[in-house]
């Protein structure tokens, strides 16, 4: 009904976005885990785990309290968790990071705050697995755990 383009064998186009970004947009409130494949923008607020295999960007308003895994990342806004980078980590113009962070390159601007721990050696990052606490999901290391139970 709505769809006239019609090739020649009848079959009909199919109009596919040209990326694959999913934006959390300011005022908007996401208490779960986000899971997805492409990029991903927050300028919202999440409590939970945010993991894509492509890149994350912190907006300057944007918060998340929980784990970020991803790529890379760009982060402008808040972030309390650990973060686990595969390639670049940036932390820009007001960043704040409050947690450990597992990363290749690490790259921070004057004006950005970090505390916590970071780890730079492929051998030195966990392999992360999802743990909850209070009803919220986070990445556990496994390093961590076994030193934990000895």
């Amino acid at each position: 009904m709505f769809n006239n383009n019609r090739n020649t064998k009848g079959e009909s186009k199919s109009i596919l976005p040209s990326s694959n970004v999913n934006i959390i947009g300011s005022g908007t409130s996401i208490q779960g885990d986000i899971v997805c494949e492409g990029d991903i923008r927050i300028d919202g607020q999440v409590n939970g785990l945010v993991s894509t295999k492509a890149k994350i960007v912190v907006g300057p308003e944007g918060e998340i309290t929980g784990d970020l895994v991803c790529q890379s990342a760009d982060v402008l806004g808040r972030v309390t968790g650990i973060i686990k980078v595969e390639e670049l980590l940036f932390l820009k113009g007001n960043a704040f990071v409050k947690g450990d962070v597992y990363t290749a390159h690490f790259e921070m601007e004057p004006t950005a705050k970090f505390n916590g721990r970071c780890y730079m050696e492929p051998d030195d990052m966990p392999a992360a697995t999802n743990r909850e606490v209070n009803g919220r999901s986070f990445i556990q290391e496994e390093a961590a755990a076994a030193g934990e139970e000895a």
